[in-house]
């Protein structure tokens, strides 16, 4: 009896890669709203929403990984639970929700650590899974949602 688990990942697009959360760390996924735009020395913060009485840092997901940025009003935001509370990522589009076992996730060695988790092979695909609180870290999410 082999220790294959699996979990479940909700993928999204952004440029012309894939990436993926686990289906926990996601709290809801909305259309995309030009968010409010705050002081900031973390240059990938594209500002905060309201959403339901609560205020809602938004990140630019492409800026934090590096690539250049995407045209967004058609895009969606999805909202990650952080260790400090919520937060949303600017995304192309949300494409599915995979189930994958742990045979298919590859570590990365050469990728930053606290951004990616793993890469999930499937099929021909690769698709990176980000890890939700390395995502956040280095912007308070707290101090800006108290802003």
């Amino acid at each position: 009896m082999s220790d294959i688990t699996s979990q479940q990942l909700v993928v999204f697009s952004l440029g012309s890669e894939e990436y993926a959360l686990p289906i926990g760390a996601v709290h809801e996924i909305i259309r995309f709203t030009e968010p409010r735009t705050v002081a900031s020395e973390v240059p990938w913060i594209r500002g905060v929403i309201g959403l339901r009485g609560k205020i809602i840092p938004i990140f630019d997901l492409a800026s934090r990984m590096g690539l250049r940025a995407t045209e967004s009003e058609s895009g969606k935001i999805v909202i990650v639970e952080t260790g400090t509370g919520q937060a949303g990522v600017v995304v192309g589009d949300v494409e599915e929700v995979l189930t994958v076992t742990t045979d298919q996730l590859e570590d990365v060695p050469t990728a930053d650590g606290e951004t990616i988790d793993a890469i999930a092979k499937i099929g021909d695909r690769l698709v990176i899974l980000l890890n939700p609180e390395g995502l956040f870290a280095g912007a308070r999410t707290d101090d800006l949602a108290a802003a």
